[in-house]
C-alpha cells in the first residue's frame, strides 16, 4: 500500500522501530540529472543523509539508490528509466535495495514508478526534497512501505540549511520555486509548481551562513529570478533589491544569478551590473528562437527587438558583459527563414556560449498538440550548423583571453595536473599550477594558453 504524506514541514516522520536500522543498511548514491536547481537540491540531501548517519558508497554497493532528476526534455527522462533497470539488474532485484526517484520526473510520473520498478519505495516532488531524509529513514525501518511526496506547497517549502563544516568555495543559494508563464513547449510549471518565492530573511541568513563557513562566490537560483516576490506583494522588495543586499554581505566576491526571463528583466536589474562590483559580468539570457513568429507561438512574451534592446543595455551598463543562452531548433512550425533569424539574433548577440536542443515534446504542455512537427532530421541538420558556429564563437572567446590579466577564484585541486582549479569571473574553468593557490582565494592571474573548454593561467606578476 502506498502512503502519501503530503505537506510535513510541521510535522516530521519518525521512526518505527530506528534500531531495525544497522550501519551498515545505511550507504546510499546520488545520481542528479538536470539543472543547477537539483544539483544545489542534491547537496542538501546528502548532507542530510551524512547528518543522519548514511555514508556514500559506490552504485554496486550502496544500500539506497537517489536519483533525482529532469523533465525538461525526453531525453533525460529516458536515461532515468534506463538507470532505474540497471540498477535493477545491478542489485538482482534485491529487495532490500531501496529506490527513491526525486525531482520534475518523480512529479510527472509519480506513483507509477512504483508497479514499474518493484525496488522504488519513494517518490518525491520539487517542494517534498526537504521531508525525503526522515522518509529514507523511514522506509528502512518499515521494509513494506511504499511513499510518495507529490504534493504542491502554496508556499516555498524552505529546509534547514544542514551546513556542518566548511561550506563549497562556490555554493548555490535557491531564492524561489516554480513559475507561471507556461510557455508552450515548458514542463516546468507542471512539475515544480507555480512560483512561490523564499522570504528575504531565509535567502540572506543562508548566504551569511555560507560565506561565514568559507564561500567567497554564491548563485542566486530560481525558474524565473527576475519574477522575485512578485507572488509576494507585501513583502515590499524586488530582486534587484535582493541582489544589492546579498552584494553588501562581507567577504562575499562574487554574486551570479540564474536563470532570468527576458520579459521580466527590471531596469535596476541591468543597473546592478553598472553598481555592483562582485556582480559578475556574465548572465545567461533564454533566447529559445530568433523568429518573432516562433516567438509568439512559444508565448514567451518578447519579441527579438526587444530581446537585443536588453542586451545593449547590459552592455552599456557592463561593457564587458559577456551572455550565455538558450535555444530550441526544430519547434513546431518552425522554418528555414525562422531559423536563419535565430542564427542573425545569435550573432547580434554574440553569446559566448548557449544551450542548444532539438524540440521534443513534452506531455501536457500546448506545443504537444501542435501538429505541424519539424522532421527530426531537419531539426538535427539546423542544431549541427548552430552549435558549429557557437563552437567557433567559444573558442574564439577563449583564445582572445589569452596574454590577458584576470582573476581565478580558486576552487579545487585540479585534475589536470599537480595544480588548482577556478573559474575566472566569465564562469570559464581556470587551470593553474602555483604555491599561491588556496581554495577561497581570488588569485591574480595571466592566461597563457586556450584550451577547447578551459583556459591555463600563470601568476600575474603585479595584482
Amino acid at each position: 500500500m502506498t502512503k502519501r504524506l503530503g505537506r510535513m514541514q510541521n510535522n516530521p516522520l519518525q521512526l518505527n522501530n530506528p534500531d531495525e536500522v544497522t550501519v551498515n543498511d545505511r550507504t546510499y548514491n546520488i545520481v542528479t540529472f538536470g539543472c543547477q536547481m537539483n544539483v544545489n537540491e542534491s547537496a542538501w540531501l546528502e548532507r542530510g543523509l551524512k547528518r543522519a548517519g548514511f555514508t556514500p558508497a559506490p552504485e554496486d554497493s550502496a544500500r539506497v539508490h537517489i536519483l533525482n532528476t529532469c523533465s525538461v526534455r525526453a531525453k533525460p527522462v529516458q536515461k532515468v528509466m534506463s538507470l532505474l533497470g540497471r540498477i535493477e539488474k545491478l542489485t538482482n532485484a534485491d529487495p532490500d535495495v531501496l529506490v527513491a526517484v526525486g525531482g520534475c520526473v518523480a512529479q510527472q510520473v509519480g506513483e507509477q514508478f512504483f508497479k514499474r520498478f518493484p525496488q522504488v519505495r519513494l517518490v518525491f516532488g520539487p517542494d517534498g526534497t526537504a521531508n525525503a531524509p526522515a522518509a529514507l529513514e523511514r522506509l528502512l525501518a518499515e521494509p513494506g512501505l511504499k511513499l510518495s511526496l507529490l504534493d504542491f506547497s502554496a508556499e516555498y517549502v524552505d529546509k534547514e540549511p544542514l551546513l556542518n563544516g566548511p561550506a563549497p568555495t562556490s555554493a548555490y543559494v535557491d531564492i524561489m520555486q516554480g513559475c507561471d508563464n507556461f510557455c508552450t513547449y515548458c514542463i516546468v510549471p507542471f512539475t515544480r509548481g507555480p512560483k512561490k518565492s523564499r522570504p528575504k530573511q531565509s535567502v540572506l541568513a543562508e548566504c551569511r551562513t555560507l560565506v561565514e563557513q568559507g564561500s567567497r562566490e554564491i548563485t542566486l537560483l530560481g525558474q524565473n529570478v527576475n519574477a522575485y516576490a512578485l507572488d509576494q506583494p507585501d513583502w515590499n522588495i524586488s530582486f534587484a533589491e535582493l541582489l544589492y543586499e546579498v552584494a553588501a554581505i562581507p567577504g562575499l566576491l562574487r554574486l551570479r544569478f540564474m536563470t532570468s526571463h527576458p520579459k521580466d528583466i527590471a531596469p535596476e536589474v541591468i543597473d546592478a551590473f553598472k553598481d555592483l562590483p562582485n556582480l559578475c559580468p556574465r548572465l545567461h539570457l533564454p533566447l529559445q528562437s530568433g523568429s518573432n513568429r516562433v516567438l509568439e507561438r512559444m508565448n514567451r512574451g518578447y519579441t527579438v527587438e526587444r530581446y537585443l534592446e536588453i542586451v545593449s543595455a547590459l552592455r552599456e551598463a557592463r561593457p564587458e558583459l559577456e551572455l550565455s543562452t538558450d535555444i530550441i531548433v526544430g519547434f513546431p512550425g518552425e522554418t528555414e527563414a525562422d531559423f536563419e533569424a535565430t542564427m542573425l539574433a545569435m550573432q547580434n548577440a554574440r553569446f559566448i556560449d548557449s544551450f542548444s536542443f532539438c524540440y521534443s515534446d513534452r506531455p501536457g504542455t500546448k506545443s504537444e498538440r501542435f501538429l505541424d512537427k519539424v522532421s527530426s532530421s531537419v531539426a538535427l541538420d539546423r542544431l549541427a550548423r548552430l552549435q558549429a558556429w557557437q563552437t567557433n564563437q567559444r573558442e574564439a572567446f577563449l583564445k582572445s583571453q589569452v596574454g590577458k590579466q584576470t582573476h581565478m577564484l580558486v576552487e579545487s585541486p585540479s585534475k589536470r595536473n599537480n595544480g588548482w582549479q577556478g573559474r575566472d569571473p566569465y564562469g570559464h574553468i581556470v587551470n593553474i599550477v602555483s604555491e599561491q593557490a588556496l581554495p577561497g582565494r581570488l588569485l591574480p592571474v595571466t592566461i597563457i594558453e586556450a584550451k577547447k573548454h578551459s583556459l591555463i593561467a600563470k601568476e600575474a606578476l603585479n595584482d
